[in-house]
């Protein structure tokens, strides 16, 4: 990725669906500098070597689910600010609770909207946390 989009704010999506992969591009790349991933545990090497500026994570995938990789993630003292969205098709009161107390900042379920996830992004990155 080379050229223009090197300025771009960088979004880090992880979800192990193409569809939605796709979904997330299509909705963020006009934008944004997206990176998709749908291997949960190439994120810590991704958020080391890549300036991300709002981390999307699905919560049921292979390996590890999302919930338990942002409580990871929450761990690192560098990434203690990263914000965090969950994407996931749990929708109830009992998950969108989990997903907070696991580190997430917000919550977007599944299908979404892609002006939705345009607004939650744009939000995150216009209002950082801890500034």
């Amino acid at each position: 990725m080379v050229g223009p989009a090197t300025d771009k704010p960088c979004v880090l999506a992880v979800d192990d669906s193409l569809i939605i992969q796709k979904l997330i591009e299509d909705a963020l790349q006009s934008e944004y500098r997206v990176l998709i991933t749908g291997k949960p545990l190439e994120v810590l090497n991704l958020i080391y070597h890549e300036p991300i500026a709002v981390l999307l994570l699905d919560v049921t995938m292979p390996e590890i689910d999302g919930l338990e990789l942002c409580r990871t993630i929450r761990t690192i003292p560098q990434f203690r600010t990263l914000p965090i969205v969950m994407i996931t098709s749990k929708d109830t009161p009992f998950d969108k609770v989990q997903g907070r107390m696991a580190g997430a900042n917000e919550y977007v379920t599944k299908p979404f909207e892609a002006s939705q996830l345009r607004q939650v992004v744009q939000s995150l990155i216009a209002n950082p946390i801890g500034s």
